[in-house]
């Protein structure tokens, strides 16, 4: 297939965003609008399938495919160009796979919904802003994607309009990356003012020789990083900006599926690995991002253990993962993040999906206090579930166990380099995946197990254009999901939570190095260093065919690291295993075998419960810190505004109309009054003509 098909990716979603605003226009069109948007979105699959063994070969220029000039002012230009590479084609193969088939679902999800044709649309725009944004050759195109979901974002999570907490989570949503967006916008003008482009194989060349030849960094080349990396905890929801996430449930699920696990909140991690380079001019910068993904993963997860709403419970689980791809990132694992980046695309989607499932068959129920032993009503759906769950929970041989371990053991190679915080956020890591495991199985046990109870919520299901009814013809009792449109693609995404990881690791670690074949700095701490922490510069090791290993270069300098006697990554895998199987095995007993239990514990440590519960009263410290004190302030510039600014206003509009009204006595129709005026005015010249003559 020609390369240059892959010109036409972004720019089919478009279209059939086009037409499913068309089929806004009539309600007779409405019902074509899903097919429209699958479509959309599963023909650039196949062009990527089709294109990607000839863009995995391109080198040099071959790899900027440029559309037209898009600007230029004087020596600044900017193209409409994309820039393809095996990490490209690896974001458009879960872009435009895993964004097909929640497509898929949500035609059957989202049936007799009155804004059907108005949801697909937006999907469809989002998907041309994600490929844009995965496919710029340059910072300011990828910003035009980087906007482009974040509005996306905001009109899909604000889906519900009449729903005021859809409304306020669509604005909480769009504010907060706002200040994430204005960062790495002042970080795009330093790198243009620094590097005099803002093409990103431009950039990161120069940024990759001035890491390889040890040039002293630039003030500049110091805050580029910490700029570009604000907008990336916005984007990817890492603290101190990673509110926003858990409060979007509240658009459909699909949405949350989509947006909000398997492609925007990626962009981050993405963009921090494509300008690796310039992340390693600044020493702080790498393991900065370490730090608030390690602490982030932690922090989330621990607010996982007591959310009792089903889809939250699996959005701080997405902050928490998260934060273990930029934990990769941060320790110079490329491949490690975006390799869970990709394994987490799969088994992410399929949990929030089945998630969706047990909300539909519940009429809009979410609370796991008010369900129990489901699998007899919905065996498809606990066991779809029940794969999604072992693969977040790191069970062996399952694709977040592979992608996850390897996160870690490149954290703790690092720390075992030298680096105190490295190792530390190892331990860190390792807590968080014995969380992960726990909090995981608590969900799935207490719905799917123990003795069969339910609360119907109080939607009334997704039935014809007013809402009203049940397409699937349940009105009273959990009933499982049909195949198709739902369950099939469902199906598919478990197959590959299961073995994703197994059969693409060694495909994607090749594409990755391929991509990210830079020179990379390993921090290493000497044991007799002062504060500055030393870099070592390992260039990567690359093969025959140019295709580098991040594992390998770790050890380029001859030391090989062991760890229980054994290499790092086998040993972490054995360690991860267990962890996965312990936190499985007392969410069995805690949540399953011995309930009452439970209920003993969480009242004796009701306070640690209730901090947790809500949250550590993050958004409680943000409404009394900035929210509250912002809206005080603002009434007060609106009181300034009503009675200082419009009272000037209208003072000065109210003076001619003083100075009518005070000779308006003087027009009374009689003449002597009007010869009285004539004196006078005579005689007010006379005394100016005087006053001026002598």
């Amino acid at each position: 297939m020609p390369i240059e098909l892959i010109k036409l990716i972004p720019w089919i979603p478009l279209l059939g965003a086009v037409l499913c605003g068309i089929c806004c226009m009539k309600p007779a069109w409405r019902k074509a609008a899903g097919p429209i948007s699958v479509l959309s979105i599963f023909i650039p699959f196949l062009i990527t399938c089709g294109v990607y063994s000839t863009a995995s070969g391109l080198v040099g220029d071959d790899k900027l495919q440029t559309v037209y000039q898009w600007m230029g002012v004087g020596g600044f230009k900017v193209n409409m160009g994309y820039f393809v590479d095996p990490l490209t084609m690896i974001m458009l193969f879960v872009i435009t796979g895993i964004g097909s088939l929640i497509a898929t679902y949500a035609m059957g999800y989202m049936k007799g919904e009155r804004g059907y044709a108005r949801f697909f649309m937006g999907v469809s725009l989002f998907i041309f802003a994600m490929t844009t944004l995965v496919m710029a050759d340059n910072l300011v195109l990828l910003y035009l994607g980087w906007e482009g979901v974040g509005l996306c974002s905001y009109l899909l999570i604000g889906y519900y309009y009449d729903k005021p907490e859809a409304v306020a989570a669509a604005k909480k949503a769009f504010i907060v990356n706002r200040i994430g967006d204005l960062g790495f916008a002042l970080g795009i003008f330093l790198t243009y003012m620094t590097y005099k482009s803002v093409s990103l194989s431009a950039v990161t060349t120069q940024a990759s020789e001035f890491v390889a030849n040890g040039i002293d960094p630039t003030s500049a080349d110091l805050w580029i990083p910490f700029l570009l990396m604000l907008g990336a905890f916005g984007k990817s929801a890492q603290i101190p900006l990673y509110v926003w996430l858990p409060d979007a449930m509240a658009g459909p699920t699909p949405v949350s599926a989509l947006v909000h696990a398997a492609t925007m909140v990626t962009a981050g991690v993405y963009m921090i690995a494509r300008l690796i380079p310039v992340f390693q001019l600044s020493p702080y910068a790498l393991p900065t991002v370490a730090a608030v993904g390690g602490v982030t993963a932690l922090l989330a997860g621990t607010i996982a253990l007591c959310q009792y709403d089903l889809k939250k419970v699996f959005a701080y689980s997405t902050v928490s993962q998260l934060g273990y791809m930029f934990l990769g990132v941060g320790a110079l694992s490329t491949f490690g993040g975006i390799f869970h980046l990709f394994t987490h695309a799969f088994f992410k989607a399929l949990l929030f999906l089945t998630a969706g499932s047990v909300m539909h068959a519940l009429a809009g129920q979410l609370d796991l206090r008010a369900m129990s032993g489901l699998r007899h009503k919905m065996p498809v759906t606990c066991w779809l579930m029940f794969a999604g769950c072992l693969a977040l929970a790191g069970f062996p041989f399952t694709a977040g166990f592979f992608s996850k371990d390897t996160i870690l053991a490149e954290t703790l190679i690092v720390g075992m380099e030298g680096s105190t915080l490295f190792y530390f956020l190892a331990i860190l890591g390792l807590l968080t995946a014995f969380l992960t495991a726990f909090y995981t199985f608590r969900l799935w046990f207490r719905v799917f197990m123990g003795p069969e109870h339910y609360e119907m919520g109080d939607e009334h299901g997704h039935g014809d254009d007013d809402g009203h009814g049940d397409d699937h013809g349940h009105a009273h009792e959990p009933h499982e999901m049909p195949w198709w449109p739902m369950n099939a693609p469902l199906a598919i995404l478990a197959v590959g939570a299961i073995f994703a990881g197994m059969f693409f690791h060694t495909w994607m670690h090749e594409s990755i190095d391929a991509s990210t074949a830079h020179p990379i700095a390993v921090p290493a701490v000497d044991s007799h260093a002062q504060a500055e922490p030393a870099y070592s510069i390992i260039q990567v090791a690359s093969d025959a065919e140019g295709h580098g290993n991040e594992a390998d270069a770790a050890h380029a300098d001859g030391h090989h690291h062991t760890l229980l006697g054994m290499d790092v990554h086998l040993a972490m895998q054995i360690i991860s295993a267990f962890i996965a199987l312990a936190g499985i095995g007392l969410a069995a007993y805690f949540h399953w075998l011995n309930r009452p239990l439970t209920d003993q514990i969480a009242k004796k440590f009701g306070v640690v419960v209730e901090v947790l519960y809500n949250k550590y009263y993050v958004d409680e410290l943000y409404d009394a810190v900035i929210v509250k004190p912002l809206r005080m302030l603002g009434h007060g510039f609106y009181l300034f505004d009503q009675f200082v600014i419009n009272g000037l206003v209208i003072t000065v509009g109210y003076l001619p109309r003083l100075a009518g009204w005070s000779v308006q006595p003087t027009q009374s129709g009689k003449m002597q009054g009007y010869g009285l005026g004539m004196v006078f005015g005579v005689a007010v010249a006379a005394l100016l003509v005087f006053k001026w003559a002598f």
